[in-house]
């Protein structure tokens, strides 16, 4: 167990950086319009309204059920705050990033894995076509470029959720929900979120690009392959989130403090 384990670490490792290797120097093949900008649309452009009406949910979520602690205290105007700076530097950017490992993960580890299962990635060596930069390297470079985007979009719609669930049903001040959140937020909220997004987003691509080269015959092969891209994904999400959160936090602390 322990010796498969460190062996497909290995592999993955590898694979990384073979990737790594084909996006660097392989941009005449990857960056062709014909493939880069059809990975662009199917990772972004198809995955905006699912990304915008969960982030638009989860903000009214959020102020709903925080609503009545604040009133209880008679803070229901800070609740904005509470709201935006959760979404901004740690909900949004996750969210953005679970929708996308669903959503185009599972389908890049699956479209991979039919292929791998039917041998025209094999075809395409026998035809001294690189597929790291044929097919992996637009995929990850779309991955990397779009989920900084679909991060600010869900941002923007859950904090018109909140806004939306506070003011217009609660009643709450509007021009006290801006100040008090023009207060708790400022650039370098807005760029933590962003920076986690395009760490989010390389461990997506590579992640499922892997599962998809490494998809076992038949179609549970292809099944098994795109449940484990997701899994995985979620997974380092997680940590990565929990590393960077950490990380970005001190960094904020040592920037307040030099300010001050």
């Amino acid at each position: 167990m322990i010796v498969d384990t460190v062996s497909r670490f290995g592999e993955f490792t590898l694979f990384t950086l073979a990737t790594l290797g084909a996006v660097v120097t392989g941009v005449p093949a990857w960056a062709k319009w014909s493939r880069f900008g059809t990975q662009l649309y199917l990772v972004g452009t198809r995955s905006v309204p699912v990304v915008g009406l969960t982030g638009a949910m989860i903000g009214a979520i959020l102020a709903v059920e925080g609503y009545d602690q604040f009133a209880a205290f008679g803070q229901e105007s800070r609740l904005g705050a509470v709201v935006n700076i959760s979404i901004t530097k740690q909900i949004g950017p996750v969210l953005a990033a679970v929708m996308l490992a669903g959503r185009v993960g599972c389908s890049l580890a699956a479209e991979l894995g039919s292929m791998r299962v039917t041998d025209q990635i094999d075809a395409m060596r026998v035809m001294a076509a690189d597929p790291l930069r044929v097919l992996v390297a637009p995929r990850v470079v779309a991955c990397v470029v779009m989920i900084p985007i679909l991060t600010v979009a869900s941002i923007l719609c859950g904090i018109f959720g909140g806004w939306f669930v506070t003011t217009k049903l609660y009643g709450v001040n509007p021009e006290a929900y801006w100040d008090f959140t023009r207060v708790f937020i400022d650039w370098f909220d807005v760029m933590n979120g962003v920076v986690k997004s395009v760490f989010f987003g390389t461990a997506i691509g590579v992640i499922s690009c892997y599962k998809g080269f490494r998809c076992r015959s038949g179609a549970q092969g292809v099944g098994r392959a795109t449940t484990e891209a997701f899994v995985a994904s979620f997974v380092v999400i997680v940590i990565i989130n929990l590393v960077l959160a950490k990380l970005l936090n001190d960094i904020d602390a040592m920037r307040l403090g030099t300010r001050m």
